[in-house]
């Protein structure tokens, strides 16, 4: 089996975002991308994310669209040409190249004294400069890109596609999914998403962003419980086949971006990084599901479930610090409410948070992983908590991987009182 694999950056953000101070660890979707194995282009791709700069609309194997940062921003310009570029570079075939040099490969070749013909200006009627029009390169970046799909595919062709995204990033997963749904050479193959706080932007509900296809084979999203600016509403995208897609959510304290690996609460200015339990958990899950899915990791986080365990005590610890986020938002203000709202499938209606099945908290655990891995971390505790056993636990298992979810589970069973997170 080989498996492609897909990174589709969040709005604003790139494949250079690995060493973005606001990331100490890196922003999860540019540092997966850097440490997964394997060759670019032939096992993977990252699609930078809309309004992020243009960095890479020279490598696109479709026409790129060079939108503003503006509109990219706004409206989420760009991820329709991702989606077709992501399709492209699967079938290993372009149908768009650059052809003229860059002014900077222009400039650059000159410099280095390299024979090629020089650019030719061209003048309007008033005698102002019109276009400067450069050389042809001798070979184009999509041509090198076929060649080597061709070359290393041709014994391991894709029986498989992985893809993940962060804010519109995993939006243009679901959009992904569709438009291999619908294409006659794509559609056979079985794909798996993750999707990381999925977050469409005003006026963007539409089917093909809100709908899993039954080509999706599983389906993992993660959703950010206190995040509050406007705008910022998540979708749960709806199931064409719950019984071919396997479907696991996981709702998380923290902010949109508190997810990827941001632990304050800022993004491009000062704060203090305390929040570091969210990150880790979706990093170590993100990872550990894409391995089980083929991708190939040249480096990755020790899996670890005890790790995991203490990340999440240490949210039940923070709870009121992460609950004092929802006063603070990327946009104008804030415009939520009391609940985050959720959009379900293409109704952007204000759905509750808390109203959502998959998302319900749970007020004693952060959500039913942390649930499940106290469980069978700390076996002796849970019989005492659940009354299976009449002994408190003699170990200490309980007490060093999880003392603040012990006292909550611990108060419940002597005064029925639901402490944890809401």
């Amino acid at each position: 089996m080989a498996a492609f694999t897909v990174f589709f950056c969040g709005t604003g953000s790139n494949s250079f975002d690995f060493a973005n101070p606001d990331y100490p660890g890196g922003e999860l979707i540019s540092t997966l991308a850097r440490h997964c194995a394997g060759m670019e282009f032939v096992d993977w791709i990252i699609a930078d994310g809309p309004g992020s700069g243009n960095w890479q609309e020279d490598e696109k194997f479709v026409t790129p669209g060079n939108y503003s940062t503006t509109t990219g921003v706004a409206f989420g310009r760009g991820w329709e040409e991702n989606v077709a570029h992501a399709l492209a570079m699967i079938r290993g075939e372009a149908t768009w190249s650059r052809t003229k040099l860059t002014e900077l490969n222009y400039r650059v070749l000159k410099e280095a004294g390299i024979p090629i013909a020089d650019e030719k200006i061209t003048y309007n009627f008033l005698g102002r400069e019109k276009e400067r029009i450069r050389p042809d390169r001798k070979v184009t970046q999509q041509a090198l890109q076929m060649q080597k799909i061709k070359m290393f595919r041709r014994n391991r062709p894709v029986t498989q596609v992985n893809a993940i995204g962060w804010s519109r990033g995993a939006v243009t997963t679901h959009m992904f999914a569709n438009a291999m749904a619908a294409d006659p050479q794509l559609c056979q193959l079985p794909l798996n998403i993750i999707a990381v706080d999925p977050v469409p932007g005003t006026g963007n509900f539409q089917k093909h962003r809100t709908h899993i296809p039954a080509n999706v084979r599983n389906y993992v999203a993660f959703y950010a419980r206190d995040e509050r600016s406007m705008g910022f509403a998540a979708t749960l995208a709806t199931l064409a086949n719950s019984a071919a897609t396997q479907a696991t959510y996981y709702p998380m304290p923290g902010r949109h971006a508190t997810l990827v690996g941001n632990p304050g609460n800022y993004i491009g200015g000062n704060g203090t990084n305390t929040f570091f339990g969210p990150g880790t958990v979706v990093r170590m899950l993100a990872e550990d599901h894409l391995a089980g899915w083929g991708t190939a990791w040249a480096k990755r986080l020790a899996y670890s479930e005890a790790e995991m365990l203490r990340c999440y005590d240490g949210m039940i610890a923070q709870h009121a610090q992460y609950q004092a986020l929802r006063s603070t938002v990327y946009t104008t203000q804030t415009g939520q409410g009391d609940d985050r709202d959720v959009g379900l499938g293409q109704d952007w209606t204000s759905t509750k948070f808390a109203q959502v099945q998959q998302l319900k908290p749970d007020c004693l655990f952060v959500n039913w992983h942390h649930r499940a891995l106290f469980r069978q971390q700390c076996a002796a505790a849970w019989r005492y908590l659940m009354g299976q056993s009449a002994t408190p636990p003699t170990g200490t298992l309980h007490t060093t991987l999880a003392p603040h979810t012990w006292n909550v589970l611990l108060t419940y069973r002597r005064t029925g009182r639901k402490t944890g997170p809401v």
